[in-house]
């Protein structure tokens, strides 16, 4: 009987052994390929990379070196973004510009939704068509979102209401496209993962 327990004991050691083995040399592997999509400046790729890296064996040194890389190379793609957002966007409607027709018609309006995006603010503004009067709704600090220090996101931005809007510009920055892909409140944060709000904007300044 204790040698059948003690075959039993070795081959739960031994496969625990392989398993952190096989997750050892993963982890490795993944975090080489992010290391090298970040030496040519691939960002967007290495980030992903380095993010699996770490979840992969989070106590590991080499986890502990991704969660730096992660957080450099948020930096570095939240300025990118941001130099091509800063500015003054005029709603378009909730598709993008090339569509033929919104499902609000926005043209109708008497006002302009504009938004303005500085360094550290975004500011909501209403414009009158006709007499071109701007006036500021709301301002909003601007806050980036992470669920955690080593997830990939770095271009979700949280409001105050607690809205979690994802952004991104199209490769002429002339298009922003924001998408609601959460909410957080007291009892945490509620992905959405259909029906999303989105709404588009084109650069006016």
């Amino acid at each position: 009987m204790k040698k059948a327990l003690l075959f039993i004991f070795l081959v739960i050691v031994s496969r625990t052994i392989a398993q952190n083995a096989s997750k050892t040399a993963f982890q490795k592997s993944r975090y080489e390929l992010a290391v090298s999509c970040y030496e040519k400046a691939d960002f967007k790729n290495a980030l992903e990379l380095f993010h699996v890296a770490y979840k992969m064996k989070p106590d590991a040194e080499i986890a502990q070196e991704s969660i730096k890389k992660i957080d450099t190379i948020k930096t570095i793609l939240r300025k990118s973004v941001l130099n091509h957002a800063l500015g003054i966007w005029k709603m378009a409607g909730d598709k993008p510009i090339w569509a033929v027709s919104q499902t609000e018609n926005y043209a109708e309006k008497e006002f302009d939704e504009l938004v303005e995006i500085t360094e550290n603010e975004i500011l909501f503004y209403e414009r009158n068509k006709k007499t071109r009067e701007k006036k500021l709704i709301k301002s909003e600090n601007l806050v980036y979102y992470n669920t955690d220090e080593s997830d990939s996101l770095f271009s979700d931005i949280i409001l105050s209401d607690g809205t979690i809007w994802n952004c991104s510009i199209n490769e002429k920055s002339d298009e922003l496209r924001v998408i609601n892909v959460g909410n957080k409140d007291e009892n945490g944060v509620t992905k959405i993962e259909s029906n999303n709000a989105e709404r588009y904007f084109v650069k006016v300044k």
